[in-house]
């Protein structure tokens, strides 16, 4: 083996820490394993995760850049904090674009686009399979994305779905604060079924502007819900 084909296998392998260590760490922040505010040692991220110093520091770098880490001089790191401005600020923009790109999908989606919004929305709605608590938070959430993304995919812009992608990425935080006080209630998957049901039958009429004003109305219905957890918990 030649130098060069050493030091590019020795590149791949750092990448593919620092990856590794961007995504346990930015699954963590998101899930609430680290707090808003909480110091993220080194010596503690070294055990939770079983790699060194290299790979977390690409890792919190990337996640500064996401703004879901703080740098802090001489001081090392933080979570971010959260707060009820950012909140509704985050929420409110999220609303708005998906909003305006399904009034776009409905104007220029085809038939595979219709069918594949059908397709996920009959699995979102079908858990009826036996889950524990932990396991029905993960299928729903997948599911739930899979089917907002099918509504949105035929505006046909993949820049706009790149924007989507960010602002999502921002509002996980708050979004798992919801999830946990209301996908574990029956009550509220009821209720949620019955908004994507509705939802999927406006926007498969074309009927435009009535499925624009549903789905911004959709998007922000956990707010007052995380707004009140957040305020219960003094992270607001």
């Amino acid at each position: 083996m030649n130098l060069n084909t050493r030091q590019e296998e020795q590149a791949d392998i750092r990448e593919n820490l620092g990856v590794r260590a961007y995504k346990l760490l930015k699954n963590d922040i998101i899930k609430g394993q680290f707090h808003p505010d909480e110091k993220l040692r080194m010596s503690i991220l070294k055990e939770r995760y079983d790699l060194g110093i290299g790979p977390l520091r690409e890792a919190l770098s990337q996640l500064v850049a996401e703004q879901l880490v703080v740098a802090i001089s001489q001081r090392g790191y933080r979570v971010s904090p959260m707060s009820l401005a950012e909140l509704h600020d985050i929420y409110d923009a999220r609303a708005e674009l998906e909003a305006m790109m399904l009034g776009l999908a409905i104007e220029r989606g085809d038939d595979n686009w219709e069918a594949d919004i059908l397709a996920r929305n009959y699995q979102l709605a079908k858990l009826s399979e036996t889950h524990t608590p932990g396991s029905l938070l993960e299928v729903w959430d997948a599911r739930h994305s899979q089917f907002h993304i099918a509504l949105v995919c035929g505006c046909r812009s993949p820049q706009l779905m790149k924007v989507r992608d960010g602002l999502f990425d921002k509002v996980q935080r708050y979004r798992h604060v919801w999830l946990k006080e209301t996908v574990f209630s029956s009550e509220a998957l009821e209720k949620k079924r019955q908004e994507h049901a509705a939802l999927v039958e406006v926007t498969l009429a074309r009927r435009k502007e009535e499925a624009e004003k549903m789905m911004r109305e959709h998007l922000m219905t956990p707010v007052p819900i995380i707004t009140a957890v957040m305020q219960q918990q003094g992270t607001a």
